[in-house]
């Protein structure tokens, strides 16, 4: 591997800690990370011509740690913040990167409530995922600037709002959780089902939603709702094999070839939704959907899943977490359990609702009811009017390929 690689792999590696580890002490995570970058320029520019050092994530550490020192000098801010730097540098750890707790104290900082959802997401992904700024935008198929000038915004909003580098404390703890929790699992969503762009499924960003998830588990291990969510998001993404057609089109779960599920995944995620029940604490949003995927990971095939299990989840998860796609995906375990009649009268509740009005998935599982039920006309112009809403190109073409397939001759 080249110098250059081995400090992209380094940074990718280190650099959330080395960015808490920067914030701790200047209490500002918009400088941390120019900090940070700074002495990744240095590497980029030392390494090739004088090698890599034995310790690489340590080198980048006093690097940064240095800088931070001529800056606060530079500034003349010979005060409290100083004299707390002065005795970091003494008493801090030999490394200089950042503890389990300030890693995750970052991680609350990126996902605070004073920013938005889209901005938590990237400024995540930033600076815990240790992605640049263009890798960022590829990820949610944005503007590279758009992207910087988000990212910057969010800085400046942290710093404006005095957000302090700190964990939340016990009362507050179970709200912002649930807030990170959400930016994890929203960063993995767009991966699993996009949302715009041409591909259905986008891995690269589902990896890195379950690897934030993966390190939130090993940060946390004692809150059973992080252990549910990567269960959920390992136990979905073993099916991306399976998933889509030679031409990228999209395959339904009860069309897909089971054998080409990852089943090491499986395993995987079976194990965290263990570890999530072992803690004893009532099941939470996430590791009750992951329950439910444990279900279809555990059917051989698609006749073969306890939907009645399935339902009874569904009606757990309805009341602890209730949505208009909650019922949706609620009425489709109707359909297997109960019959399609029940499952139209379950569906046709939704139809007022306007958070439903453009969620194409409404029109396809209703398309699908009514055309077990022989409306072959409505169903057709249902499936239709669901692929005018789909975001994807491949699932308008689904949707309409299934509504040419309802028309009557």
């Amino acid at each position: 591997m080249d110098a250059r690689r081995t400090v992209e792999a380094v940074w990718r590696m280190h650099s959330a800690r080395l960015v808490a580890s920067l914030t701790r002490l200047v209490r500002d995570v918009g400088l941390a990370e120019d900090l940070a970058q700074e002495a990744f320029l240095c590497a980029l520019d030392q390494w090739p011509r004088e090698g890599v050092p034995a310790e690489p994530a340590a080198w980048l550490a006093t690097v940064a740690r240095r800088r931070a020192v001529d800056l606060i000098r530079r500034e003349r801010m010979r005060d409290d913040r100083y004299a707390r730097l002065a005795a970091d540098l003494r008493n801090g750890p030999p490394d200089g990167t950042a503890s389990d707790e300030e890693l995750l104290t970052l991680v609350f900082v990126a996902c605070h409530p004073v920013l938005s959802r889209e901005s938590r997401a990237v400024l995540t992904l930033r600076m815990v995922g240790g992605l640049a700024t263009e890798e960022v935008a590829r990820a949610f198929l944005t503007p590279t600037a758009t992207v910087a000038q988000r990212i910057s915004r969010a800085k400046r909003t942290l710093a404006e709002a005095e957000v302090p580098f700190a964990l939340p404390d016990a009362d507050d703890l179970p709200k912002r959780l649930a807030a990170v929790l959400e930016v994890v699992y929203l960063i993995f969503n767009e991966g699993y089902a996009a949302t715009s762009g041409d591909r259905w499924i986008r891995r690269d960003l589902a990896e890195q939603g379950i690897r934030l998830g993966r390190v939130l588990a090993g940060l946390m291990p004692r809150e059973p709702e992080v252990h549910g969510l990567v269960a959920l998001m390992e136990l979905q993404a073993s099916r991306f094999a399976a998933r889509t057609g030679p031409d990228g089109q999209p395959v339904l779960l009860a069309d897909q070839d089971r054998s080409r599920w990852d089943r090491t995944l499986v395993t995987h995620g079976l194990a965290a939704l263990g570890r999530a029940r072992a803690l004893g604490k009532p099941l939470g949003p996430y590791t009750v959907q992951a329950a439910i995927a444990a279900c279809h990971a555990r059917a051989h095939t698609f006749d073969d899943t306890d939907w009645d299990a399935v339902l009874a989840l569904y009606d757990a998860l309805v009341q602890i977490a209730p949505s208009p796609v909650t019922a949706l995906n609620r009425a489709v375990a109707v359909l297997h359990v109960d019959g399609p009649h029940v499952a139209l009268e379950a569906v046709e509740a939704l139809r007022a609702d306007p958070r439903m009005a453009r969620y194409h998935l409404l029109g396809a599982v209703r398309g699908d009811l009514l055309l077990r039920l022989g409306r072959h006309a409505e169903a057709a112009e249902e499936l239709e009017r669901a692929a005018e809403l789909a975001p994807t190109r491949h699932e308008r073409a689904m949707l309409m390929a299934r509504a040419a397939a309802a028309t009557p001759a």
